[in-house]
């Protein structure tokens, strides 16, 4: 399925705690892989402002350990040839796995709606010149707290801390 959104955005926009329409989509995603009985983490893919591709954390519903948000986004692109004018947009900030699938295919930004409840590798993807934005925003913050609050061990499980 693909979507045809465009956003024109400034170079010089102060992103923090401001929401665009992809980000939407992504809390979109990850509501929707909460309410399958899964992780709360969605991820968007965007190319020259256009959406190309949405997935959400599928671990539990597919019993697959690598299928986290930003995955399942690539995953539901296909091959769409460079991603050099892509952002990938994720409500949490990608884990190592996400983070050097990222850097693989060098894509060079990634907007995170929150880092505070999952620090993940934000400085490892900088490190390999990949603009990283972190929106800080209280939805994905509460979003996040809660379902750990609720589900503490299937989160202890998803980023390996059993």
């Amino acid at each position: 399925m693909r979507y045809f959104y465009h956003i024109k955005c400034e170079s010089n926009f102060n992103y923090k705690n401001t929401m665009d329409e992809f980000m939407k989509l992504a809390i979109s995603e990850a509501r929707k892989g909460l309410n399958e009985g899964g992780i709360p983490i969605g991820s968007v893919l965007v190319k020259d402002g256009k959406l190309v591709a949405q997935g959400h954390n599928k671990r539990v519903q597919e019993n697959n350990p690598i299928l986290h948000g930003e995955m399942d986004c690539l995953n539901n692109a296909g091959r769409i040839g460079s991603y050099k004018n892509t952002v990938i947009y994720s409500t949490l900030m990608p884990c190592y796995m996400c983070a050097g699938t990222i850097v693989q295919f060098k894509i060079p930004k990634v907007i995170v709606g929150e880092s505070k409840t999952f620090s993940g590798a934000r400085e490892f993807m900088e490190q390999h010149g990949v603009e990283v934005i972190d929106l800080d925003l209280d939805e994905c913050k509460k979003m996040m707290e809660n379902f750990i609050n609720e589900k503490p061990k299937l989160w202890d499980e998803d980023i390996m801390e059993l």
